[in-house]
């Protein structure tokens, strides 16, 4: 319940009219607002002075004022409140609360997936400022991350990296896919990345909505500074790494740009990543 006792400029007193910024003091809506709220028609003071046309407001509007203030600190707008100011009914601020809250539930999925978005490329981006570009190695890796994986891709003949890709992101809406998270790209296996390096057989996304892949175990890495899908001699380096130190490749071989677009603007400098599980082959033995 407020009391009409005020205390204004280190004055307490309680009267039957408060003008508009002893009215704020009262309400604890700025005077400014009230000010703005009469300009618009939603919330008038009682009376105005005739002879300095000053705001005179009494205790009795604070609870329209406050029916007002929380409707809009709950981001409905004006227009709205201004609308069912004069015909509200439990059943009908109900419904304006499940309308309100579908919208704030929409607002907060929105505000994760950037926040999703953002993490995941600061994850990649970091990841390239400390690559080693030169080298092809072995890592030890043992996460768990999200990815969509699109269609198979068909290549007409003469095609590279781009066709594909872009043919699926006119599709984008219809495929459900933001491209807000990097896409990387999938083949079915070291046979199949060394025979057709600019032709991954899937495109993916990492984005959390998608399955769940784990990768766990020895992995072979290798870095590329190169537009989409140039890349140049990386797979046939790393198919010697591997002769050399014994390794046999198993799975997918994923190809995931750690900085492109969104943090170069030269194409050509784009840092793409190589990454396939590994085992050492057992040797033969000799009699």
């Amino acid at each position: 319940m407020v009391s009409g006792i005020v205390t204004y400029k280190g004055a307490a007193f309680m009267k039957d009219y408060y003008s508009v910024n002893e009215f704020a003091v009262l309400s604890g809506v700025e005077a400014s607002t009230l000010r703005y709220w009469d300009k618009i028609g939603l919330f008038k003071p009682l009376n105005r002075d005739p002879e300095n046309n000053y705001r005179h407001y009494s205790l009795a509007q604070i609870t329209t004022l406050n029916f007002i203030s929380t409707l809009s600190d709950l981001g409905i707008p004006l227009k709205t409140i201004a609308a069912i100011r004069n015909r509200r009914s439990p059943e009908d601020f109900l419904r304006l609360l499940e309308v309100r809250e579908r919208a704030l539930d929409a607002e907060l999925r929105k505000l994760h997936e950037c926040s999703s978005i953002i993490h995941t490329k600061q994850v990649l981006i970091k990841n390239g400022l400390t690559a080693n570009e030169g080298e092809i190695s072995v890592v030890y890796r043992d996460m768990e991350w999200s990815a969509v994986l699109w269609p198979r891709n068909e290549y007409n003949e003469g095609d590279s990296f781009i066709e594909p890709l872009t043919a699926f992101v006119n599709q984008r809406k219809a495929l459900r896919i933001n491209l807000c998270y990097p896409v990387g790209g999938r083949y079915d296996s070291m046979e199949s990345f060394l025979q057709t390096p600019g032709q991954p057989d899937h495109f993916f996304s990492v984005d959390p909505t998608g399955g769940n892949v784990r990768t766990k175990g020895d992995f072979m890495v290798g870095f590329i500074r190169g537009y989409y899908g140039e890349l140049g001699d990386l797979p046939e380096r790393m198919a010697a790494y591997a002769k050399e130190n014994n390794l046999q490749t198993s799975g997918h071989v994923y190809l995931m740009y750690l900085h492109d677009e969104a943090c170069l603007q030269e194409q050509d400098q784009y840092l793409g990543q190589v990454m396939v599980a590994v085992s050492r082959q057992r040797r033969k033995r000799t009699f």
